[in-house]
Order: C-alpha cells, then structure tokens, then sequence
C-alpha cells in the first residue's frame, strides 16, 4: 500500500474526529431539537468539516464521491489509496 505523509493521517484522524461528533450531535438533536446551544454547536462543526474537507482535497484528492467531491484531471479516483484504506 502506498505510504502517505504524515500531513495525511493528521488530517484524515481531525476529520474523523468532527464526524464522530456531528454524528453524536445529530442524534442528541433528533430528541432535543430545541437546544439552541447544540444547533449552534453543530453548525459549526459543520462549518470546520467543510474546511477540512476542502484542504484535505486540495492536498490528496477527492474523499466522496456521487458530486459530493470533485475530480482532478485526469480523473484521480483511481488514485490510492482511499481514505478507507489507511
């Protein structure tokens, strides 16, 4: 398997950090939808998810696919290995 720097690993761990917690957050708000302050506390989660995103792509490529990342050209979804793979 190729060996991805460092930079890579730290970036891909931070994102899965603020996913577990926008996944936390989403359920606590699905029984308590009126808790302003955990609304405020995903949406900016939310916001640091997608900058992330954006420099994690930016540096090594697409994470999702189906429109939800774009493509480099030539067409780098082929391109390894996939954030699942590490």
């Amino acid at each position: 398997m190729k060996q991805m720097p460092p930079e890579y690993y730290q970036l891909l761990e931070q994102l899965q950090a603020i996913d577990f917690v926008l996944v936390d957050l989403a359920l606590y708000l699905d029984t308590h939808n009126d808790d302003a302050d955990a609304i405020k506390q995903f949406n900016h989660c939310a916001r640091e998810r997608k900058k992330l995103k954006k420099l994690m792509e930016s540096k090594f490529g697409p994470l999702q696919q189906f429109g939800n990342s774009y493509s480099g050209y030539p067409w780098n979804w082929d391109d390894s290995p996939w954030p699942w793979q590490v």
